[in-house]
């Protein structure tokens, strides 16, 4: 009658590499790995010449030239010709000095700042800087 035999990885190698496998194992059809876990995966195997190594990122315009959005119907919306209503949020208030979302504002001179540091530099400002940053902002008013 036909026994199996328990062949670990390493043995069936050295049988491999040396040519000498039972009869047993070549008559039972056993399906080898592609391969051997222990081996050592070579970098012209795991990435063949010509092959990107890591991941390829697609820059925007690259997307919407390969997706060739002009063959689309102009009513079909799409990356191109989407239209949004306003945004139902209020806008974020961002410190004029810093850049910083701003929870405060100065009442003289109405430049918003994130925090006391900033305060006591907008306090120190002439008023033509103060008059300049609010211009940046669109809200250019005169100042007493």
């Amino acid at each position: 009658m036909f026994q199996k035999k328990a062949v670990n990885d390493e043995s069936l190698f050295t049988m491999l590499m040396k040519g000498k496998m039972e009869t047993e194992v070549v008559d039972a059809e056993l399906v080898l790995p592609s391969y051997l876990s222990f081996k050592k995966v070579q970098m012209y195997e795991k990435y063949p010449k010509g092959q990107a190594r890591g991941r390829h990122w697609k820059h925007l315009k690259q997307i919407i030239q390969a997706e060739n959005y002009q063959n689309y119907p102009p009513d079909e919306p799409n990356y191109v010709n989407i239209e949004s209503p306003p945004s139902m949020h209020p806008c974020k208030k961002i410190c004029d000095i810093t850049g910083f979302e701003a929870p405060y504002h100065d009442p003289r001179t109405n430049l918003r700042y994130a925090n006391t540091e900033v305060f006591k530099i907008i306090r120190s400002l002439p008023n033509e800087y103060v008059q300049r940053y609010l211009a940046l902002r669109n809200a250019a008013i005169v100042l007493k």
